[in-house]
Parts: structure tokens; sequence; C-alpha cells
């Protein structure tokens, strides 16, 4: 098959660099054009790790250079700064995959927790989609917005139970992030002495993806989901662990559930004791669990929040939207001892 022009924008990041190792080694994507706001360096002085690997140039960010020589571009910007490049972008005939938070909700709900968006005609016709969740709903579209972490996380662990549990009874998630998440910007609680022998809860109840998981909850049931939603940020690098606690309303039995929901979903691990965020490091896997106390229901999915929570389910989003098997590239062996 032909190759695949793409194109990263936003490759300083960790996420930038996750990208670029799966483009590398993809068998249909041919990595032709990095960017950041910076320039003038090449991907081996901006990540050591790729010296020898891959030295392409890493230039500043030009639209016009940018569609002159890609199909796709993957966006890991942050928020604001991704809705004007892609607008750019879309406008050139590129398709895009969006790793940050501008097209993942209603302009409502985005304009309360974000800011004005400045895209509204785009966002209309954005693509949500967990594969698992969502299907092939990728296919072919122009413009994809990637899930994020906490809420691919999140909504694996709940969706097989939607129709199973108590919308009007409390639903609450306990999600768990290594400091990755937080990006590669030092900050003050980010930082070592800050993270180090500490387990620190932050924006409880008001966090932003609380409406994400909550709009995308009730439009794949068709209900009204509320949740309330604690995350966490412990001292790990990498991976995330989402705990959702909620009451039943019919008998089942949560694991079986589970396998029936997720049946031949190639990267969807249904175990029989709650997982362990290690055996997730650096693939596309989301390992999920289940479990009941009478009529309350525990359901648990881990996944690597830089890869399933973001990466390598972009990945994933661009093989599907460009007709191609989802499991091209996609890194399956988990970065283990």
């Amino acid at each position: 098959m032909k190759a695949i022009n793409v194109g990263i924008i936003g490759i300083s990041g960790y996420t930038g660099l996750e990208l670029v190792k799966m483009v590398i080694e993809h068998p249909i994507f041919q990595l032709t054009y990095c960017a950041n706001t910076e320039g003038a360096t090449t991907l081996g002085e901006l990540h050591p790790a790729l010296a020898g690997v891959c030295d392409l140039a890493v230039e500043k960010v030009d639209l016009d250079r940018a569609a002159s020589l890609c199909t796709l571009v993957f966006l890991a910007l942050p928020h604001k700064a991704a809705m004007n490049t892609a607008k750019g972008l879309l406008e050139r005939n590129v398709r895009v995959v969006d790793l940050s938070a501008d097209y993942r909700l209603n302009q409502t709900n985005y304009e309360a927790f974000y800011c004005e968006h400045e895209d509204v005609e785009n966002l209309a016709h954005a693509v949500y989609s967990i594969p698992e969740l969502h299907g092939k709903v990728a296919e072919g579209a122009r413009l994809i917005a990637n899930p994020g972490c906490h809420v691919t996380a999140s909504l694996m662990a709940l969706a097989p139970f939607l129709d199973k549990i108590d919308l009007n009874a409390p639903i609450f998630i306990d999600s768990k992030t290594g400091v990755s998440g937080a990006g590669k910007s030092p900050s003050a609680t980010v930082h070592y002495v800050s993270v180090n022998d500490n387990i620190n809860c932050y924006n409880i109840i008001k966090h932003r993806h609380a409406t994400e998981i909550e709009q995308h909850a009730s439009s794949f049931c068709g209900g009204d989901v509320k949740v309330t939603f604690i995350p966490s940020l412990v001292p790990m690098t990498r991976g995330m662990l989402a705990c959702v606690y909620a009451t039943l309303k019919s008998e089942c039995d949560p694991l079986l559930e589970m396998e029936s929901f997720y049946a031949s979903k190639p990267f969807v691990r249904v175990r029989k004791a709650p997982p362990h965020t290690k055996m997730t490091s650096g693939t596309n896997f989301a390992d999920v669990y289940a479990a009941r106390h009478g009529n309350a229901l525990v359901a648990m999915c881990a996944i690597d929040n830089l890869m399933r929570g973001a990466s390598s389910q972009a990945m994933v989003n661009a093989n599907i939207m460009m007709g191609l098997d989802e499991t091209l590239g996609i890194p399956k062996i988990a970065y283990v001892p």
C-alpha cells in the first residue's frame, strides 16, 4: 500500500515523543513533518532518546508547509492553540487528529470550563472516538477529537454497565494518574519534592473532565449520567487506574458483562483480578475488571495515560480514519519490569 505522509505539530512534549516512536515504526504512515513553536532543531536534539534513530528536522509551525507535506497531522498542542491550528489545516484540506480538549465537548460545556471556542464550525463535525465504544465512527473523518486519559479510563470502566446501574443513584469515579499526565513543563505541584512519597487529590468534584465523562456517557446510553469525579496524582511516571462505584439495578455477573461487552476487542483485556497499571505501560491496552457486593458495583480500568490516554489511541483513530487495520503500528508489549 502507498505510504501516507503524516506530521506532528507540538512535538516537544511527552505525547509528541510517543507519537514519533509509533509513526517511525508504522508500516504505512511516513513521518514527513515535525514542528513546534520554536523550530530550529532536530528530533535527536529535542528528544535525546531519538538520536541516531530519527533525526528529522523540527521546524517552526508553518501550516502551508505542513499541508504541502502531509495528508494527516497529529496535534499535540494545548487547548486553544490546537483549535486555531486545526482550523488552518482543515482549510488546507489536511486531516487532523487533535489530542487537546478543543473538540471533545459541545460549545456550551467547552466554554464553561475552557475559553470561548474559536472554531465552532469544525466543532460541529468533529468525531469523538474511543474505538471500543464508538466503533468505526472515525473512518473517513476529517477531524478527530481524541479523548483524554481520565475520560478514556473512566468511560471504559463505566460503559458496560450504563444499562444496568441506577442512574439516579450516585456514581463515584476515583481516578489515579502518574505525573507525566501533567505535561513536560515544570510546576510546584509536580516538583519531585511535592510528588515523592505523596498522593494528592486535585480539582475534586469540579474537575472539567467530569463534564466530558457525563456528556459522552449520556450520549452513549441515551440517559442523563451524572458523576462525582475525584482525580489523584500518585508518585509514578506513567499509568492510570480509574475505579467506578455505582449501584446495580438488576442481577448480573459484572465480569461476564465485561467479557461480553469487550469480546473481540483487540486492545481490551478483561482481567480475573484487579488490574495493575504496570501491565499496560507503553501499550494501548486497557485492562478492565469488575465485581459486585450486593447491589454495589466496582468497575476498574488501567491504562497508560500517555498511550491509551493520548498518543496510541490517537494512532488507532488515525488508522481507522484512513481505512487501515486499527492495530497497525500500535505497541502491545508493556514496559516491565
